[in-house]
């Protein structure tokens, strides 16, 4: 219900999940099952943006005075809960996602502020003083707290005009083209289903932006987060070769320092990764 009264106020789903931090898939679903439960129409989507139906503008005005209600007697809780103060928080390069994250999350707390670490250098949390970092892979060590929030492959993309030139029809064709790889240990080494391809990159870099630029350029096959092949795979700029052979799955952690997972903010922030970081980074 929350989210049908702020998509109806913001005039447009996309606007709505850029307020919530929710991705619009999920959005756009979850206001499509809330029609679907009631039984009728409550929005109308055309090129203006959202129209309210008779029925949903009803909704709206029975809804908006207990939703005032409901939000007030939320903030006066978060207030006494603790939950206030810098976060902290180490993370990699170009994991845009997380941004949306931590707006949400700042919407939620107002009295919380961020501190943000981008780097792919292994920080020290205590000597840094970082409360959460998020890492792709690493486990917890002694003295720190380990949280796996989700799960996620990276995918092999290339330019439609580069896969016209140079077909693909099996991992060890990748050796008869450019390839690109991030640098990371056994880069050079890629797993495709239950094939092993040790590659001879034309380019090894940290920089996964440019990857996917030499990618849509039609230079090079690479392989990246599935967060940035989005857009240019449903734009049609990028394709995915090789679809029946999937990468590795990854997984991404937060971990903390031991004598800082009990503090209230940082409970609640790991809580709150933990509910959307995997659909964040789909």
């Amino acid at each position: 219900m929350k989210l049908f009264v702020e998509a109806a106020e913001a005039g447009s789903i996309s606007e709505a999940a850029r307020r919530t931090g929710i991705p619009l898939p999920t959005l756009s679903r979850q206001l499509r099952k809330l029609e679907d439960d009631l039984g009728m129409r409550l929005l109308e989507r055309g090129p203006r943006g959202l129209a309210l139906t008779p029925a949903g503008n009803q909704l709206v005005a029975d809804a908006q005075p207990s939703l005032a209600s409901l939000a007030q007697a939320e903030q006066r809780l978060h207030d006494a809960s603790g939950v206030a103060g810098r976060l902290r928080i180490s993370m990699p390069p170009h994991f845009e996602p997380l941004w949306q994250l931590f707006s949400a999350f700042g919407r939620r707390y107002p009295a919380v502020t961020f501190d943000v670490f981008v780097t792919d250098r292994r920080v020290d949390l205590v000597a840094d003083g970082i409360d959460v970092a998020f890492r792709v892979g690493e486990q917890g060590t002694a003295g720190y707290v380990g949280r796996t929030l989700a799960r996620y492959r990276h995918r092999l993309v290339a330019s439609p005009k580069f896969l016209a030139a140079r077909p693909l029809a099996a991992p060890q064709d990748l050796l008869l083209v450019p390839c690109a790889c991030w640098r990371s240990p056994g880069a050079t080494v890629w797993q495709l289903g239950d094939t092993t391809v040790e590659l001879e990159p034309v380019l090894v870099t940290n920089d996964y932006l440019h990857l996917l630029r030499l990618a849509e350029a039609g230079d090079v096959v690479t392989e990246v987060p599935p967060f940035l092949a989005a857009r240019g795979l449903h734009q049609g700029r990028l394709v995915e070769p090789l679809p029946d052979h999937p990468l590795p799955e990854h997984p991404m952690r937060a971990l903390v320092v031991e004598r800082r997972s009990t503090s209230p903010l940082v409970r609640q922030f790991l809580d709150h990764a933990s509910e959307n970081v995997a659909q964040a980074l789909s």
